[in-house]
């Protein structure tokens, strides 16, 4: 969430370079696979920067849904009508103290929806860092078959768990967006 709105803040600023580096993080980030980025963090960046697999699983799957989380947040932003930017403006407020107070909670109302979906999103994906050894759900339901050979219960329990908490994302983010739509009224 935050590298994806400081992407999208740098996306809408006024600086050329912060734009164009910004297009070419989301464009590179959204249209490569995520297993080829996974490899090229944990076999290329992590010795360099001497990141443990754990840590290096998280910064690839931080960087990667950030790429989406940029869209969705620029998206949400650009929704706002430019009337509340120009009362923001009219009252003296800073481009900073615009965003904190009026844009940004206004905006939410609009990506809380898709931000949910991306937070759905990178559960599933938290399976593929299993890939590189990482203890994850996936990873564990492995060793867990080949201990008791009872691959499809096991594979069933992991699809059960994921289940169990993408529904529990997805509950939690209708209550908070039932309790939004509630505040505006």
């Amino acid at each position: 969430v935050a590298i994806g709105l400081l992407a999208a803040m740098l996306r809408l600023s006024s600086s050329l370079a912060a734009r164009w580096l910004v297009i070419g993080y989301v464009e590179v980030i959204r249209n490569t696979p995520l297993l080829v980025q996974l490899y090229l963090v944990y076999f290329v960046l992590a010795p360099v920067l001497g990141l443990e697999r754990f840590w290096a699983g998280v910064l690839c799957l931080a960087v990667f849904e950030g790429a989406f989380a940029a869209e969705i947040f620029r998206g949400g932003i650009q929704a706002v009508r430019r009337g509340q930017w120009e009362g923001a403006w009219a009252l003296g407020l800073s481009r900073a103290q615009a965003y904190r107070f009026i844009v940004l909670p206004q905006a939410l109302r609009v990506i809380l929806p898709p931000l949910a979906g991306l937070a759905v999103s990178l559960v599933k994906h938290s399976a593929i860092v299993s890939i590189i050894a990482v203890f994850d759900l996936t990873n564990e339901g492995r060793n867990v078959i080949s201990d008791t050979f009872l691959t499809f219960e096991i594979w069933l329990t992991v699809a059960a768990l994921y289940l169990l908490v993408t529904v529990t994302l997805s509950l939690g983010v209708g209550a908070l967006e039932r309790r939004l739509k509630g505040s505006a009224a």
